[in-house]
């Protein structure tokens, strides 16, 4: 029998990053005996994929941007799904970013009904937008679900089968998680932990408030070291917005060096998003924080169908972190929350006490996420004929 041919397309970093961790667990599963192909980013490159074109043509950042960047993604598009039908692989896997990677599913299974196509991360359909579960059962034949509630979700719109694989971040534990040293000196410490987010739009909107909910800390005699975990290419915007704070942030830049501070860390503030769940399976009690633009506030509030938008939240199935968004994003709020995790009390307890049930809650068991996402992929190959 020849090799299984799989072609994976992946938009963005994140999802290229999920893309090579498959890879590689394909590859093991079949004893190497597998080709690749289709599109990605660096990390799948360096498991053996030959984009046709770089993924950051695909970004688009701001409203602005979609009329002039919008031609060339849709021609992308296009040209992905012509690429998919002419390589006629045994299995299709789109990864996350749905704006391209649905659109160019939709038409290989209008032109190739018989190649098998699986969706790497849901939608977030909890949130908002449901009736896209529907939609999406006519050209994906399996939803592999990063969260362990979204199985059931997608049941109940009416979604595609669903199978929970687990999420990457479980892949990490072993770095995310405190030795006995690092423990102690959580528990003895004030590191506090400041995460404005990842983009610099992000960014521009938090660190005000931010350097503000540290300042009226510091004026309430609040012993804290405050660190910023930044992405390398966000450093020198970071150091800008920061230089006139009351209390200087040390920045420490990186993946290691963010969970090493993740690690050591007594509590954190930081933005919506990802981060929240990292920051919960590493044990740090949090505040969260979101605010975008007027406009954004607006669309969030008439479309947004849930009671948290904290990750951690959802997973767990309580509102055990709080969360200040759009003008609640401010230091007469922020500080106060802050501060009742920074000392022992039941504020900070009830959120150590909830983390300790996400191994429980998110347990994949003795397969790994990548290995249930590639076993899963593996039984939907095209059968011979």
């Amino acid at each position: 029998m020849s090799a299984p041919r799989i072609f994976l397309i992946a938009a963005e970093e994140s999802g290229d990053r999920l893309g090579s961790s498959l890879m590689r667990a394909l590859r093991a599963s079949l004893g190497g005996e597998v080709v690749f192909s289709g599109v990605g980013g660096g990390t799948m490159a360096e498991e053996g994929l030959t984009s046709p074109f770089p993924i950051d043509e695909l970004s688009i950042m701001g409203l602005v941007a979609i009329p002039r960047r919008l031609p060339a993604i849709l021609r992308h598009i296009r040209e992905t799904a012509d690429r998919v039908i002419a390589a006629d692989p045994d299995v299709l896997v789109i990864i996350d970013s749905p704006d391209f990677t649905q659109r160019v599913a939709k038409r290989v299974r209008a032109r190739a009904p018989h190649i098998p196509i699986v969706d790497y991360v849901s939608p977030t359909v909890w949130a908002w937008r449901p009736g896209r579960a529907r939609r999406m059962r006519p050209y994906v034949d399996h939803l592999l679900a990063l969260l362990p509630f979204e199985p059931e979700v997608h049941r109940k719109l009416g979604g595609p089968p669903c199978s929970y694989v687990g999420h990457p971040l479980l892949e990490q534990l072993g770095v995310l998680r405190p030795n006995a040293a690092e423990q102690s000196r959580r528990e003895a410490g004030n590191l506090l932990v400041v995460l404005p987010g990842s983009r610099r739009i992000e960014i521009r909107h938090h660190m005000q408030p931010f350097g503000e909910t540290l300042a009226r800390l510091r004026d309430h005699g609040v012993s804290f070291e405050p660190v910023i975990a930044a992405l390398p290419h966000l450093t020198d915007l970071i150091g800008e917005l920061s230089r006139d704070w009351p209390v200087q942030p040390r920045i420490v830049v990186g993946d290691d060096e963010r969970r090493a501070v993740f690690r050591s860390a007594r509590a954190a503030l930081a933005k919506s998003g990802t981060v929240t769940l990292e920051l919960a399976l590493s044990g740090v009690p949090m505040v969260t924080a979101y605010k975008g633009s007027a406009f954004e506030a607006f669309v969030a509030r008439r479309l947004i169908r849930v009671s948290s938008v904290i990750l951690a939240n959802l997973v767990i199935g309580e509102n055990v972190v709080p969360e200040f968004l759009q003008e609640a994003c401010t230091s007469e709020q922020l500080a106060p929350a802050l501060r009742a995790l920074l000392e022992d009390g039941p504020a900070r307890q009830q959120q150590v006490d909830a983390f300790a049930r996400l191994d429980e809650i998110m347990s994949t068991g003795a397969r790994t996420p990548s290995q249930r996402a590639a076993d899963i992929i593996l039984r939907t190959l095209r059968k011979p004929s």
